[in-house]
């Protein structure tokens, strides 16, 4: 049986509990303002968010609107003009899509295989990494402008006698790379094996000099001991 000290009125368990409840910590939130806070946020997300949405999709779409230029190129001794011409085209992408010289190839286009390698004043570039505005005014020189009618010139005509290809896709712009090699050597341009070698003079022309200064373009059939030989051979043949 209770005692009558432990019995307590309706009234005193009411000022109790009241008694013990503990002030929210500053930074905390209610459960109230829980619900105030949600109901705020859908609102915003019913009436403010689509607007706001609608507007980065504008910025979006105005960033990437095409800037253009008209712009003239001069290739294998003709000149090309490429009317409103969107001014992030890549060289490459000239030659190919706009002015069908489709004889530079798309490997990898990042500037790693040396398919697309072609002469800008004689200097052998990738043009896939190449913006063509960036060449307007300079002598640009693809495989298509080394053969003088049927008379294929000394390095083509290498590559075809020491078989220095084999499915071809890698060949124009090892065609390339190996005519600017020859007129880099005869300038006595020097590589990293002409400083390892001692050779900083007059480097001579060796296997290791040609593989060093071919190593940019790769051929993934590996035809590297006959494209060796084929410049090895046109380099006798012009000190001949």
């Amino acid at each position: 049986m209770s005692s009558p000290l432990c019995i307590e009125t309706e009234e005193e368990l009411a000022t109790s509990s009241s008694d013990q409840t503990t002030p929210l910590a500053e930074g905390e939130f209610s459960r109230r303002s829980f619900v105030k806070a949600a109901g705020l946020l859908s609102a915003a997300a019913v009436t403010g968010l689509p607007r706001l949405a609608h507007a980065e999709d504008a910025q979006a779409a105005a960033a990437t609107e095409p800037h253009t230029i008209d712009l003239t190129l001069k290739i294998n001794g003709h000149t090309y003009s490429l009317p409103a011409l969107d001014t992030r085209t890549s060289l490459l992408d000239a030659l190919r899509e706009h002015l069908d010289l489709t004889g530079s190839k798309k490997g990898c286009d990042h500037g790693q295989c040396g398919a697309c390698t072609v002469l800008v004043d004689g200097r052998r570039v990738n043009s896939c990494l190449t913006l063509a505005a960036t060449v307007e005014g300079t002598e640009i020189t693809t495989v298509e402008g080394f053969a003088q009618g049927e008379t294929l010139s000394p390095v083509q005509e290498a590559f075809l006698e020491h078989d220095a290809f084999q499915c071809g896709y890698c060949t124009p712009g090892q065609i390339c790379s190996a005519t600017a090699l020859l007129e880099e050597h005869k300038r006595h341009d020097l590589s990293a094996v002409s400083f390892n070698t001692g050779q900083t003079t007059t480097p001579e022309l060796t296997d290791n000099e040609i593989r060093e200064r071919m190593s940019g373009n790769i051929c993934r059939c590996a035809a590297y001991p006959n494209i060796v030989a084929a410049v090895r051979a046109v380099a006798k043949g012009a000190r001949a």
